[in-house]
């Protein structure tokens, strides 16, 4: 991380000019992430979307929506959370971001968040964070709900809100998923 850069503000100040991959070409704003920097629980997500990309902000759109009802539902404040995705700006045609997107963006920016963050417990949403921060192969249908141990970090393992829009039985799960998840949340 950059020397200079000792608050998630300083961060997204720098993260919004980011020119280190080809995805800045086409973005109309890098999305760096929102909520608390005291945040016990981060919210890990794939890539900004179409809203995102429009305002800057994570977890805008549609999925956006469906993760706020389930926030809603389950007592949790976005506000005392943060919300970020593995790469910072939106990947052509709504494409899964390439390695070399995901390398460079999780060791210059997610890790350094991570850092000065200290969450408690990272919400993994779907398979490309999961995959990314766990270092394994994941199948969600396996292991949503599940709270994992890893290089004493603890992530909960879920599905991204997108799933969750497309298939109700995602849906159905990421309810459960969040029940747990809120009293996991109580304990910390």
């Amino acid at each position: 991380m950059n020397p200079a850069v000792n608050t998630l503000d300083e961060m997204a100040k720098v993260i919004y000019r980011c020119q280190k991959c080809r995805l800045h070409r086409k973005r109309l704003h890098a999305v760096p992430g929102e909520g608390s920097p005291d945040a016990r629980i981060m919210f890990i997500g794939e890539a900004p979307g179409a809203e995102e990309d429009r305002t800057g902000r994570p977890f805008m759109g549609p999925s956006g929506r469906f993760l706020d009802q389930l926030f809603t539902a389950n007592k949790i404040r976005r506000s005392a959370v943060f919300l970020t995705s593995c790469v910072k700006c939106r990947p052509p045609g709504n494409r899964d971001p390439r390695s070399r997107e995901l390398n460079i963006c999780t060791t210059t920016w997610l890790l350094p968040q991570i850092d000065l963050i200290k969450p408690k417990i990272i919400v993994l949403c779907g398979r490309i964070a999961a995959r990314l921060l766990l270092k394994y192969p994941v199948r969600i249908a396996d292991v949503h709900g599940t709270l994992r141990r890893h290089n004493g970090q603890g992530y909960f393992i879920t599905y991204h809100p997108a799933v969750g829009l497309r298939f109700p039985k995602a849906a159905s799960f990421m309810r459960s998923d969040f029940k747990i998840l809120a009293g996991l949340m109580a304990g910390i």
